[in-house]
């Protein structure tokens, strides 16, 4: 059997797809310039170091659910000047999140809060955290089904794990008695154990 081929099977097998795909190129970099097989053996490493790290994010990012992407440097800071855009860059580094604290956006329709929200959520997927994105008349809906299936203790366990939850539009749609007493109970339940980001 070749070396190629052993080469290949290896990395298949051990679930190695970076490596599989860039070794045969790296290796004739690394003779031409007679690198060091340590360096080489590294420079392989970081290659699927760094794609399992984006292959990660972006399953973090579809789990989220974001209704769009969005990013901070696409939000247009001079349309609201008054907004602190030190705090926001400083949100960003995602430290709330360990703090398990919160952060509500307020305004008027079309100031962009819901874009603020994703563009945070993204970054604390990046950041290595799990997120989910929420709208609050779904989110109410989803807590008046599992009560009706006596399920919610279970539901309430499962969003304690996610890291980041965003709830979106809360007060912009009327909520039924239920469903906004169900909405309270999850936030109070919520508070101090994981972080939300409310508009």
């Amino acid at each position: 059997m070749s070396t190629t081929f052993l080469l290949e099977n290896y990395a298949k097998r051990l679930r190695l797809p970076a490596i599989k795909r860039v070794y045969k190129e790296m290796a004739h970099d690394a003779a031409e310039r007679q690198i060091p097989y340590e360096e080489f053996l590294l420079a392989l490493l970081e290659q699927e170091v760094q794609q399992r790290d984006a292959n990660q994010i972006a399953s973090r990012i579809k789990h989220a659910k974001f209704p769009s992407v969005k990013t901070l440097d696409q939000y247009e800071f001079s349309a609201i000047p008054s907004l602190n855009k030190p705090k926001l860059l400083q949100l960003a580094r995602c430290e709330y999140i360990e703090k398990a604290e919160n952060i509500m956006f307020i305004g008027n329709s079309g100031t962009g809060k819901t874009h603020l929200s994703i563009a945070l959520g993204k970054e604390a997927c990046h950041h290595g955290y799990s997120v989910q994105f929420w709208t609050a008349a779904k989110i109410c809906n989803e807590l008046m089904e599992a009560q009706s299936q006596k399920r919610i203790l279970q539901l309430e366990k499962q969003w304690l794990k996610t890291d980041l939850i965003i709830l979106d539009e809360v007060g912009f749609v009327p909520l039924s008695r239920t469903g906004a007493e169900l909405l309270f109970q999850f936030c109070a339940v919520r508070y101090e154990k994981g972080s939300m980001i409310i508009t």
